[in-house]
């Protein structure tokens, strides 16, 4: 268990990530060399690379990420990254953000209509 000034700056850290990420993916475009290398670099500090978002499922990919102390509103932002991450390019990680949705709407015991809104979205998009 982190104590409150570390757990602060933790959450401060996976924030400029997370901010990150979504920086490089907000444009919807395929991934060049360049986007794929700053992605990477990102989420190296979730211990994390493209390869193994493909390859692990969406509970092992949720419990890693709850591992890495991200909170709700991280977790939001990580599956954000990755419904944006998906639209034009050859990776689809559409199923796991609808995961991440899913386990939060369930987890966190309060009915949020923008998540709601989201899974619907990245649904209709699969």
């Amino acid at each position: 268990m982190l104590n409150k000034g570390l757990r602060d700056q933790e959450s401060i850290r996976i924030d400029n990530v997370l901010k990150t990420l979504l920086s490089i993916v907000f444009v919807p475009k395929s991934w060049n060399l360049e986007d794929k290398t700053n992605i990477e670099d990102q989420l190296k500090d979730f211990g994390l690379n493209i390869q193994s978002l493909i390859d692990c499922n969406e509970k092992d990919l949720i419990t890693h990420l709850l591992r890495c102390h991200l909170d709700w509103n991280q977790l939001e932002q990580f599956a954000d990254f990755l419904v944006i991450g998906s639209k034009d390019n050859p990776f689809d990680f559409s199923e796991k953000a609808i995961a991440i949705y899913n386990y939060i709407q369930k987890e966190s015991k309060i009915f949020s209509f923008g998540i709601n809104s989201k899974i619907a979205a990245a649904k209709a998009n699969l």
